[in-house]
């Protein structure tokens, strides 16, 4: 039987220590917000001729210096601008690509999307409201079926996943769209199943086991379902990777689903389970005060 609970310190330590490195991060760099959320205007310029891209880089700056992001695409065949809300008129955006054409004669401009900051600005508001509802939705689920205290060391669990997504992303400075906020909610139903499969086995050792303390009961439960946690991340993360690694165009998506997986599997057990064992030691504590 693992020990688990005894080193539930030991498991907070090495959580609380990731998420401050996140936390300082997003407090001294802030996370890098795609066009979604900051607004402005993305372009897809399809080359059709080996270029080199430093030297189209050259043409964007001269128009929106310090205010652009740049990266290829279709494995260098063709050209993702981004520029920045209201740095550009649509005037100065079609000079520039004109600009482009002149120096590259077979370049042609295959898209050309624009979202105002007052969208963007909207759409992170409906973000966040989401997120919001999902979590209070989750909370009543869990303590319906459960009780109150799994519903709690459930969402803790949640909050540790979505807090140390949101750190890798803000130390790597990987961009954040609207993708992202998908990815995040795929990443919180999957964690809060594999939590529910641990407190389900709880729920029926503690039938089977009356005689044993709750960390006992908690051990035995964590013990049981390890396998068959490692085992379904493990061939869900077999998939995530080949997709990231062999469909570039969606790699938005798969990057923080593996954080995601991973951290979610490691919160179920090591972060949800020793919570739930705190709350329900403090309340026998309570309960026997009151008592006495």
């Amino acid at each position: 039987m693992l020990k688990i609970v005894e080193k539930t310190k030991l498991w907070f330590a090495m959580s609380l220590f990731i998420i401050v490195i996140g936390m300082g991060f997003m407090v001294t760099k802030g996370l890098n917000l795609g066009i979604d959320f900051k607004g402005g205007t993305v372009l897809e310029v399809k080359m059709n001729q080996a270029f080199v891209k430093a030297d189209v880089d050259k043409i964007i700056d001269k128009h929106a210096k310090g205010q652009y992001s740049s990266k290829t695409l279709d494995q260098g065949k063709d050209l993702e601008i981004t520029v920045k809300s209201d740095a550009l008129s649509a005037e100065q955006t079609a000079t520039m690509i004109k600009e482009i054409k002149t120096q590259f004669k077979s370049s042609e401009l295959i898209s050309q999307d624009t979202i105002g900051a007052s969208i963007g600005s909207e759409l992170k508001s409906k973000a966040i409201i989401g997120l919001i509802i999902a979590v209070i939705c989750m909370l009543i689920y869990i303590g319906i079926r459960f009780e109150f205290k799994f519903a709690v060391a459930a969402i803790v669990a949640l909050l540790h996943d979505v807090l140390i997504t949101l750190g890798v992303y803000a130390v790597f400075q990987v961009q954040v769209n609207s993708t992202f906020i998908a990815a995040i909610l795929t990443i919180i139903g999957y964690s809060i199943n594999d939590t529910i499969v641990i407190f389900d086995r709880i729920r029926e050792n503690q039938k089977g086991m009356r005689k044993s303390t709750i960390e006992e009961v908690t051990n035995t439960s964590v013990t049981q379902t390890m396998a068959r946690s490692i085992n379904t991340v493990a061939t869900t993360l077999f998939t995530i990777v080949a997709v990231y690694v062999f469909v570039p165009s969606i790699r938005d998506l798969s990057f923080p689903l593996i954080i995601g997986i991973l951290v979610g599997c490691y919160s179920s057990i090591f972060i949800a389970s020793p919570v739930w064992v705190l709350l329900k030691k403090r309340n026998s504590k309570a309960t026997s005060k009151a008592r006495v």
